[in-house]
């Protein structure tokens, strides 16, 4: 599949590329994010994580959370996002999850690796059996766990995701 890059994917991808600067000399990391629906720019997010102490606070998330905000959605369909680098696996999942139409991102995964912003380890994580996790993940069975779900499955006026 060709996508054509046009002038104005340039200009998103600049903006993101400024802010992801400009967040530098304000004590955040080397990434920003720009939502875009219909040429017009939704929501910017810049990276936060030793700003607000939040391990989540990335770019793309920040950039996601204030375009459902300004959108009173949880669902941003026929938006694109515009990244200054190539998403890690949480916000690739937050973008899936929001439900964008493109990813256009400037950095790749090995630039970021480089400058020890590697995330390539998460993704040797998922792949290994869940007890062989540097964090082992582990199932409790026997709980009633499944009681929030099976109220969830009849519940008939609920909003799906």
């Amino acid at each position: 599949m060709d996508i054509e890059i046009t002038d104005n994917d340039r200009r998103f991808m600049q903006m993101a590329c400024d802010l992801a600067s400009e967040n530098i000399d304000s004590g955040g990391g080397p990434f920003g994010a720009v939502i875009v629906k219909d040429g017009r720019v939704v929501s910017t997010g810049t990276n936060t994580v030793t700003i607000d102490n939040d391990p989540t606070a990335h770019a793309e998330v920040n950039a996601i959370r204030n375009a459902c905000r300004e959108a009173g959605s949880f669902k941003l369909s026929g938006c694109d996002i515009y990244t200054s680098c190539e998403p890690c696996p949480m916000c690739l999942s937050a973008l899936y999850w929001a439900g964008v139409r493109r990813i256009y991102y400037g950095n790749t995964q090995i630039d970021a690796r480089a400058i020890n912003f590697d995330d390539n380890f998460i993704y040797e994580e998922i792949a290994k059996p869940h007890l062989s996790r540097s964090i082992p993940c582990i199932h409790v069975a026997g709980t009633n766990a499944i009681d929030a779900f099976k109220k969830w499955e009849a519940k008939t006026d609920k909003t799906e995701y």
